[in-house]
């Protein structure tokens, strides 16, 4: 049987007990796709992926790989790999004899094991390594090791539990776009497992971002973070500001909304509201411009309570009601920006209503 998915979960749920760890979740996972399952400790992420894997067994649903269902599969039995935060490596072994410890197993012949053990060294960067012991690495050099072992068996899903988080900020970055071209080279699906928004911004094709055992939206990175389908998802991927305000008026295109019960703005209207609904305004941090005359299509005075000079970006603290608080970042582009404006200055918060996300939940 043929699908465009490698991996497709109906309506699976996971109970622990009274837990319910995964809760009735339905997903499509493309052939060849860098696919994310984001979320805060807890949300249910690894439990899906180990649900995947074959280390746990659905309460409810179905799990299918490759178009074919795997029922109560365990994993030795199923077409996937995976790679844990911790690596898993033998220490006793040599490189090339953890790389090689699953061909083995296979009872690949030993050419052709030797082959394709150095074939898959150069691959992950490693040349002339199979002679080391795994402490003689660096934590990315086996990690490296550990995605060769995983990939070694050419599976068509490769699961990945947080495997840059015992890696340093450096390092972990420089090996997230190292992940990603790499998974480009092999062309394996790939499910990856991370709390961190960052990293799931940078490598995803799609992202599924969870919270208590459900997906709450399932979209490009892009989508995810310029369109948030409801406040969690606009609170957990990157910094955002947000607004409690009140539908005053519709128009065509507009909702007329007064926040805090002061200060009334227009913005698009993007979704289904009604007069007199409560509604939150979600504005990124770096969409604010701060000036003193009003700018932009939408504008709204305030008072510097705080700046704040983080190098690349200046982030200015604005009090616009007694409720409300807001973050702007400007880019630092030379100078005394810092001084551009003062604790206690008046100025104006300008932005464009492209630039907003009206929430109702």
């Amino acid at each position: 049987m043929t699908t465009e998915f490698a991996v497709e979960l109906c309506e699976v749920t996971k109970k622990f007990g009274q837990v319910v760890a995964v809760d009735n979740i339905s997903l499509e996972i493309h052939d060849g796709e860098f696919f994310s399952l984001l979320g805060p400790s807890g949300c249910g992420k690894t439990t899906t992926l180990r649900l995947i894997g074959g280390f746990e067994m659905p309460t409810s649903g179905e799990i299918s790989i490759g178009g074919e269902q795997q029922g109560y599969k365990p994993p030795f039995q199923r077409p996937v790999n995976t790679v844990f935060q911790n690596y898993a490596l033998f220490p006793h072994m040599t490189i090339f004899q953890n790389v090689a410890f699953g061909l083995q197993m296979q009872k690949v012949p030993k050419d052709e094991i030797e082959r394709r053990v150095e074939e898959m060294l150069a691959l992950v960067q490693l040349p002339g390594m199979g002679s080391r012991k795994p402490n003689q690495l660096s934590g990315g050099q086996q990690q490296r090791v550990a995605l060769a072992r995983a990939l070694i068996n050419q599976p068509k899903v490769l699961l990945l539990d947080e495997p840059l988080g015992a890696l340093d900020l450096k390092l972990r970055k420089a090996m997230q776009l190292e992940l990603k071209e790499l998974q480009q080279r092999v062309g394996i699906t790939f499910v990856y497992v991370t709390h961190d928004q960052e990293e799931a911004l940078t490598m995803s094709d799609r992202i599924a971002v969870m919270n208590e055992g459900r997906v709450l939206q399932l979209d490009g990175p892009e989508e995810i973070y310029e369109q948030p389908a409801n406040r969690f998802v606009a609170d957990f991927i990157g910094e955002t500001n947000f607004m409690m305000g009140k539908i005053t008026e519709l128009s065509e295109d507009r909702a007329h909304v007064l926040i805090d019960d002061q200060v009334p703005v227009r913005v698009l209207r993007t979704r289904d509201v009604r007069v007199g609904q409560e509604v939150t305004i979600a504005v990124r941090p770096e969409k604010f411009s701060v000036t003193k005359d009003k700018v932009r299509e939408i504008d709204i005075p305030g008072v510097v309570e705080e700046v704040i000079y983080i190098g690349t970006d200046i982030r200015y603290l604005v009090r616009i009601t007694d409720q409300t608080l807001l973050a702007v970042r400007e880019q630092n582009s030379g100078g005394m920006a810092a001084e551009r404006f003062r604790v206690g200055d008046d100025l104006h918060i300008g932005w464009y209503a492209r630039n907003t996300s009206l929430l109702t939940e």
